[in-house]
């Protein structure tokens, strides 16, 4: 499949109702538009393996705990799926063809498959707006438990979310209400690709970036962000009649009026460019 085509079928699966987005399927066509010669069938079954896995493990009507054991237990015990300490900056972490080959990730790309697991069985989980390290949020009625991908599926206790929290804001730091509010799916594949858009812009390679701010664009079209960063690395590129649609683009969604000021002066300098 070619990348036009890849970037046509992320766009149709993510051009829906956020909750039905197939955030696994989203991510192997991400994780395709950098492996395009790698066939999906087996990374699909991969997928359906770990789906069978947790429903073994859960058995029959699971409370909270239960379902917390269950997605523990089969990803990160019995398939061998745990975070990459010794490598974590490596751009495979953040893609889902390599995360199951090597059963090796970052905490998004694990998050995903907690995920796809738990929204396969009927379950409430979604990733969290936690400062610095990604974690699912799992519901089951009342009840509620955080548990970390990267580590395992381990259920955290206050104390272990407030240290984390400590480790990113300074000791001062406390747990606030926005910290345990779920993210989209779409924010969740947004978070993926800026792991590596970042890592790309780090090294120097504004190609990459560029590439990789597209896939971002194509699966979240109405953010104003993306669309902004699109147009700053084509700019950078020297590519400025893209820069000026791309910089157009983030001009002609709402925002508040410093944004709005911002990418009108971004669209100046451009032109003064091509004059």
């Amino acid at each position: 499949m070619s990348r036009a085509e890849t970037l046509a079928r992320l766009a149709r699966l993510c051009d829906r109702p956020d909750e039905e987005i197939d955030i696994a399927e989203a991510a192997l066509a991400l994780a395709a538009l950098e492996r395009p010669r790698v066939p999906l069938a087996r990374y699909r079954a991969a997928l359906a393996e770990i789906v069978a896995a947790v429903a073994a493990e859960a058995g029959a009507a699971p409370d909270l705990a239960a379902q917390a054991a269950a997605l523990s237990g089969a990803i990160a015990h019995r398939l061998g799926y745990q975070g990459d300490d010794a490598t974590y900056d490596d751009p495979q972490n953040a893609n889902l063809i390599r995360v199951i080959d090597r059963r090796r990730g970052l905490p998004v790309a694990l998050g995903i498959l907690y995920i796809h697991a738990a929204a396969a069985q009927g379950w409430q989980l979604s990733g969290l707006s936690f400062p610095g390290h990604f974690l699912v949020r799992l519901a089951h009625g009342r009840d509620a438990a955080i548990l970390d991908p990267f580590n395992g599926g381990a259920v955290l206790s206050p104390a272990d979310l407030r240290r984390r929290a400590r480790q990113v804001g300074g000791e001062a730091a406390e747990l606030r209400p926005d910290h345990f509010q779920p993210v989209s799916r779409r924010d969740v594949l947004l978070r993926l690709q800026n792991n590596l858009k970042s890592r790309a812009v780090g090294s120097g390679d504004m190609e990459r970036a560029a590439a990789i701010l597209e896939s971002m664009v194509t699966l979240a079209p109405g953010e104003f962000w993306t669309w902004r960063e699109f147009g700053l690395a084509h700019a950078m590129l020297g590519n400025l009649n893209q820069a000026l649609e791309s910089l157009g683009r983030a001009g002609a969604l709402g925002m508040d009026e410093a944004a709005r000021a911002e990418i009108a002066e971004l669209v100046r300098r451009v032109r003064n460019r091509l004059n």
